[in-house]
């Protein structure tokens, strides 16, 4: 397959799974100049996306990628609550996790890149005119289907009192917050140590976790979907895939296997990296097989 025919086939598929969620999400949604919000809200994000990529493509960089993706989800919130006018508990704590969530995770992930000088990823792929505008489209797609529990909910003319879900959820995504952050913090932490530059990391969260980052943005995007679910009905509730959408991409498309492979490339022959392997679960939070 060339590289074309990748590209279409890649924008094409991501489009289409938007417009059905888009289909789906916008029932019971308020309506803004003859269209859906919530509609309106995977629209921004793809202009966001498309808008980057043409500056990326002009200088090759991979660089504002992931800023662009949390970018992206401030954009998407933030109009969803203007432009339906809500000014409930429920929607506005959405909009605010989400934007703080953002505005941890671009910055973070962007300020590795521009250290690390590149994003491994890319280097194939900014090569390609098609691969790489399917490659930011697929990225405007991630977005639009991780965060529509919430914009479903934020856009909704349904509303419900606040219940106990609503409760548990904010728990839910504080304590997938911390984990985040902190597994971030010591990971880069262990890699500013020059001693650990042919190391893997296996102290704090990672002697609990293999990937404890992963398993606190499930967590946290549960809780968003916990939040958001009293006040979804008919179809909307086709917008809960979100939390299951981030499980599959974290675990299945990127994330860990990816990961995963690329450890097992590194120190595959290390009888220490074998045993914290054995002894330590992949994604769970869960002490240490002894």
């Amino acid at each position: 397959m060339n590289d074309w025919t990748l590209g279409i086939l890649g924008i094409a598929g991501g489009l289409l799974v938007a417009v059905l969620i888009g289909w789906a999400g916008s029932s019971y949604s308020v309506v803004a100049g003859g269209w859906p919000v919530f509609v309106l809200c995977g629209v921004f994000a793809y202009l966001v996306q498309w808008l980057m990529f043409v500056h990326a493509w002009v200088k090759r960089t991979e660089h504002y990628f992931d800023l662009t993706g949390s970018i992206t989800y401030i954009v998407m919130v933030v109009s969803g609550a203007l432009l339906s006018g809500a000014s409930d508990p429920r929607s506005l704590l959405l909009v605010a996790l989400i934007v703080v969530w953002a505005l941890r995770l671009g910055p973070f992930l962007f300020l590795r890149v521009r250290k690390a000088g590149e994003d491994r990823r890319f280097r194939s792929i900014k090569a390609s005119f098609p691969v790489f505008l399917m490659t930011w489209t697929l990225q405007g797609t991630w977005g639009f289907i991780t965060a529509c529990c919430a914009l479903a909910a934020i856009t909704s003319l349904h509303s419900v009192p606040i219940g106990a879900p609503f409760w548990i959820g904010l728990g839910l995504w504080v304590c997938g917050f911390i984990v985040e952050v902190t597994a971030d913090q010591q990971k880069s932490a262990f890699r500013a140590n020059p001693e650990n530059a042919d190391k893997f990391i296996r102290s704090g969260l990672w002697a609990w976790s293999r990937h404890p980052n992963y398993f606190g943005e499930i967590v946290l995007w549960l809780g968003i979907a916990l939040i958001a679910y009293p006040v979804l009905v008919g179809w909307q509730l086709v917008t809960l895939i979100s939390p299951l959408f981030v499980v599959v991409l974290l675990t299945f498309i990127s994330g860990v296997r990816m990961l995963e492979n690329r450890a097992d490339k590194t120190w595959g022959d290390d009888p220490e990296y074998q045993a914290y392997k054995r002894n330590t679960p992949v994604l769970m939070l869960w002490p240490p097989r002894s």
